[in-house]
């Protein structure tokens, strides 16, 4: 046996075997950190950051979070994309998604969402009599055939009478979150968006804003569903989805602005 022989069948053979354990073992333990795919509505997107922030603190699993208009991930879903929980902004989608079987059971309310009139502009006025003014060029709002909150602007002109008057000035999001680039950027001098959206840590006392009374639009009850993959149970996304429901999950959904059912 020569000299190079004895080394490999020696210490470094016991270490080699040592290290291919380590590697072995640590990539079997990353291979079962769970990741949760979230699907949600763009109102929601800095509630749902934190809320996972929240639960990811409370157990190993880690999560991707899925940003756009409640229609169009409807879409995606029924088309098989690989999310495990939908969370969209009214009831429509996820009912639709229950009843093309993607979903793991019928969806329920997690909270309300709440409307807003908001600028960016100093010292404009933020009123619905104010709309009509000639110094708004465009009004930013959700496109109403996939985001609900457009749906809910839309509602609210038909009621002052401003739909057709203002036509020309409305300029339509994909989803809350394009919305929202309209009024931040002031390519809209004023707009319609959610309540979390003002009240959220990036936007909070930015601007001005007014609460849209909520009897003007239809109620904006927000659902949110497990979406069936291949059948699996998916233990980890029903413990985030349960999660959802609970007392420190409406307290962050409150600071956000949304109704909750306590």
């Amino acid at each position: 046996m020569t000299l190079s022989q004895k080394i490999l069948n020696g210490p470094v053979k016991g270490w080699a075997g040592f290290i291919f354990l380590t590697c072995f073992l640590v990539a079997c333990q990353e291979s079962h950190v769970k990741k949760i795919k979230v699907a949600t509505a763009a109102n929601m997107a800095s509630a749902m950051e934190e809320l996972t922030k929240v639960y990811a603190n409370k157990s190993s699993l880690e999560f991707e979070l899925v940003v756009g208009s409640s229609g169009k991930l409807t879409a995606q879903i029924l088309e098989g994309a690989p999310y495990d929980i939908f969370v969209a902004a009214n009831m429509k989608y996820p009912e639709a998604v229950f009843n093309g079987g993607k979903a793991m059971s019928s969806p329920k309310v997690y909270a309300k969402g709440q409307l807003v009139l908001w600028s960016m502009i100093e010292n404009m006025p933020v009123s619905i009599a104010g709309l009509s003014n000639s110094q708004i060029e465009h009004i930013a709002l959700a496109n109403p055939k996939t985001a609900p909150y457009g749906v809910a602007a839309t509602e609210v002109l038909q009621h002052y009478g401003l739909q057709e008057t203002l036509g020309p000035k409305l300029v339509f999001g994909e989803s809350i979150g394009q919305t929202d680039q309209f009024i931040i950027s002031k390519a809209a001098q004023i707009g319609f968006t959610a309540l979390s959206t003002v009240l959220s840590p990036e936007m909070r006392g930015k601007g001005r804003w007014i609460l849209i009374d909520p009897s003007l639009y239809s109620n904006i009850g927000q659902g949110v569903v497990l979406v069936n993959l291949k059948g699996d149970n998916n233990h980890e996304a029903k413990g985030f989805y349960d999660f959802l429901f609970s007392k420190d999950a409406m307290e962050i959904l409150k600071e956000f602005g949304y109704l909750v059912n306590e």
